[in-house]
């Protein structure tokens, strides 16, 4: 539970008593880009080390090694053990045989920090444990872990790190040759004739680290097995019996294809160190990061969700200004997959759809909440990641379609362009190469939009500066003008429809349905962001808003239905097979808000509200597992006895130790995309926007006690407090906004 302290709340300590078995009951730990899992075993403190960015050459996000503390020395003789994350703080403490042993991540600074004390003088061993010490082959079924998935080429394999040790350090990195999977993807798709004009990350990428302590001593290396996987481990000492001891990991990463300048950087890292000053501007960060925004609850369903709620948030916090967004699929905290399915005994690298690739659908789900909760500097992470592929999505049109507007699909590579294993390796001659030849995933292109929303909210919310990411807005929308116009002058005579609307077809409404014409996902998205950007544009005073208001009037309607007397939101106009378990036919509620239980217009709540109740595929699909959306669109609708059942099993104990470690779901664990859409269902509960009004309580159960504080439009916070069926405190900032609050109770 959060324990309140004047106006707002700063989260409790999180604490086991007890020592874990293995690593599926490590603990998070981070800041900044760098994320650890922690836990004692057998008496030895153990974590990974994982750091945002770090891609291999087939774009496997390989952790950085794994380090090991033993407390050998017999004078030590205490019997208490406990580990506590201290959340207010942001850092890691385990206190074992009368020694305390803190460990944190610099947020500004890519160092991590070992800190050892106890009330006399002792002597502790340390190893640096790394499996990668020899190639090792991609094993079948390992390939989930890279772009490659269930296409990996004969012979291929995860080149082994360099580790070099002495007295006081050991160095380690991975250095990617020139030629990486962005060259077999960019010739297998056939763009090798502007091969030098696309960006390309992994290519001579060099990252890892340095671990230096001044009272280490080296000696020598051993080999051993952990969790299947055998490692070899570069062992030290305490040289001198001390009361305190300090270990700096300083991790880099850089493209370049000379080392000496990258272990250069390295060491210029390093020696930046202040350990004083870097803790107090970090725990500083972490302080102000649970003002911002909180929510807490004394009922005791309501406080479990809001504790898991927090947990992970605080995992998110972790890659806050990583180069490369959180992703979906386990974050910077997977562990060993024998943890999570003892069929796939594989490395610590392991997680199941892959480290470079993103699939969209699910990584947005991860950054959504993040408006709400006013975490505005953590999502260019994200915002970038697509920012940098811009040039990349408008080749693949012009060299596919001679068009302009950039092509972003759903099982999308680091370097913006499809995953070669979905993309497809025996295509059909002629089929058309801008397609991914993949049931699922053909024409689906409009995920991108979601965050090009994000991008148009973030300055709604919080007066953010945009203009580095407009171009990437109007090229995506560019994409689905230019490229159904295209479609459509290739079947006939017309580019638009008898109304004079586009013909989004073929299309696809998520992975589910396909060959759709007009579906109500891609519809949606179109509108609101058009909507959107020419809102933001007139506010601007640019001049080109007349462009995007004649486009909004290119876009066709939400087709509607009527099933068994009930009018809904259809899927599509048509579509010709179902592929998948999304609902797409409720995205114009969200991500998108255009029906929901603020809307002015009660016949769209009406409709939305049978289309979560009575269509029969919705129906047929709701869960609260992995990326699913149901409680979400209950909070949405003000369906409150469902948004609270879903949102409860969402946010309930995940099934490892943390509790926040959810999945694998349809994933991997942790299950950031569960996660995710947890942390947004449980916001939309709470507090929603329509316009210029702020709506309090929409879907929030009268018996469940709350307190929170939440970001609205407008540069605004809302606090409130809620006990036992009455408001005790609005606060309400700036003060000026209070006119705009209508509680929903």
């Amino acid at each position: 539970m959060a324990v309140t302290t004047g106006l707002y709340a700063q989260p409790a300590d999180y604490v086991w008593n007890t020592q874990s078995k293995n690593s599926s009951e490590s603990m998070p730990c981070g800041g900044g880009d760098i994320g650890m899992n922690v836990w004692v075993e057998n008496g030895d403190l153990l974590f990974y080390i994982s750091r945002s960015g770090a891609f291999d050459e087939h774009n496997t996000l390989l952790k950085q090694g794994r380090v090991r503390v033993r407390l050998s020395d017999p004078s030590l003789t205490g019997t208490e053990f406990r580990q506590t994350l201290k959340l207010s703080d942001g850092y890691t403490e385990v206190r074992l045989k009368g020694v305390t042993m803190q460990l944190w991540a610099d947020v500004f600074n890519p160092v991590i920090h070992l800190e050892l004390s106890a009330d006399k003088a002792f002597t502790y061993e340390l190893s640096y444990e790394n499996w990668r010490y020899k190639d090792r082959p991609i094993r079948k079924g390992e390939g989930q872990q890279c772009s490659y998935k269930w296409a990996v080429p004969k012979n291929a394999a995860t080149v082994r790190d360099s580790v070099y040790a002495s007295d006081r350090e050991v160095v380690f990195f991975h250095q990617n040759p020139l030629l990486t999977v962005f060259d077999e993807v960019v010739s297998q798709q056939g763009l090798e004739g502007v091969k030098s004009r696309m960006m390309n990350p992994i290519g001579n990428l060099i990252f890892g680290g340095k671990l230096v302590g001044n009272n280490l001593v080296y000696a020598g290396t051993s080999q051993g097995e952990y969790a299947g996987t055998d490692y070899k481990s570069w062992n030290f000492r305490a040289g001198n019996p001390s009361r305190s001891h300090e270990v700096l990991i300083a991790l880099y990463t850089e493209q370049t294809p000379d080392i000496e300048t990258w272990k250069n950087n390295l060491n210029e890292t390093l020696a930046s160190v202040d350990t004083e000053n870097d803790r107090k501007s970090s725990r500083s960060w972490w302080n102000n990061f649970w003002i911002r925004s909180f929510i807490e609850s004394d009922s005791e369903q309501a406080g479990n969700i809001a504790r898991n709620y927090t947990l992970f948030r605080y995992m998110l916090g972790c890659n806050a200004y990583g180069t490369y967004p959180t992703k979906f699929n386990g974050g910077l905290f997977t562990f060993d997959p024998v943890g999570v399915d003892a069929n796939q005994a594989f490395t610590p690298d392991y997680r199941k759809w892959g480290g470079g690739t993103m699939t969209a659908q699910n990584q947005r789900l991860v950054y959504w909440g993040m408006l709400k909760s006013g975490d505005f500097d953590m999502m260019p992470a994200q915002f970038d990641f697509y920012r940098r592929m811009l040039d990349n999505a408008e080749l693949r049109s012009l060299v596919y379609w001679g068009h302009s507007g950039g092509c972003f699909c759903e099982q999308i590579e680091n370097f913006g362009l499809p995953n070669p294993a979905e993309y497809g390796s025996k295509r059909p001659a002629g089929f058309d190469p801008g397609l991914e030849y993949n049931a699922w995933l053909e024409y689906e292109w409009d995920t991108v939009l979601e965050f090009c929303q994000m991008i148009l909210e973030t300055n709604r919310y919080a007066d953010a500066e945009i203009e580095t990411y407009l171009p990437l807005v109007e090229s995506a929308l560019t994409f689905f003008d230019e490229h159904y116009r295209y479609l459509a002058s290739r079947r006939g005579n017309k580019e638009l429809d008898g109304n004079g609307k586009l013909i989004l077809y073929p299309g696809s409404g998520c992975e589910t349905y396909k060959m759709a014409y007009n579906a109500a996902s891609t519809v949606a998205a179109l509108r609101t962001v058009t909507s959107t950007l020419i809102e933001i544009k007139e506010k601007r005073g640019d001049d080109d808003v007349f462009r995007w208001k004649q486009l909004l009037e290119r876009i066709p309607e939400i087709p509607h239905r009527v099933l068994d007397g009930h009018e809904m939101i259809a899927p599509a106009i048509v579509w010709e097979r179902v592929n998948n378990v999304e609902s797409p036919q409720l995205y114009p509620v969200f991500p998108w808000r255009m029906y929901t239980v603020t809307s002015p217009d009660k016949n769209k709540l009406e409709v939305a509200r049978n289309t979560y109740l009575y269509d029969p595929d919705t129906l047929k699909f709701r869960t609260s597992k992995g990326w699913k959306q149901d409680n979400i669109w209950a909070a949405c609708l003000g369906l409150t006895d469902e948004a609270a059942k879903w949102t409860g099993e969402k946010l309930a104990d995940g099934p490892h130790r943390f509790p926040a470690f959810w999945g694998p779901g349809y994933d991997w664990t942790p299950d950031h995309n569960w996660g995710g859409s947890g942390m947004i269902g449980l916001q939309e509960m709470l507090l929603q926007t329509e316009g210029e009004k702020i709506y309090l309580l929409p879907a929030w159960k009268k018996e469940w006690n709350v307190h929170f504080k939440l970001h609205a439009p407008g540069n605004t916070t809302v606090e409130l407090e809620y006990k036992n069926g009455k408001v005790k405190k609005l606060v309400v900032t700036p003060k000026e906004r209070e006119k705009d609050v209508v509680i929903m109770r």
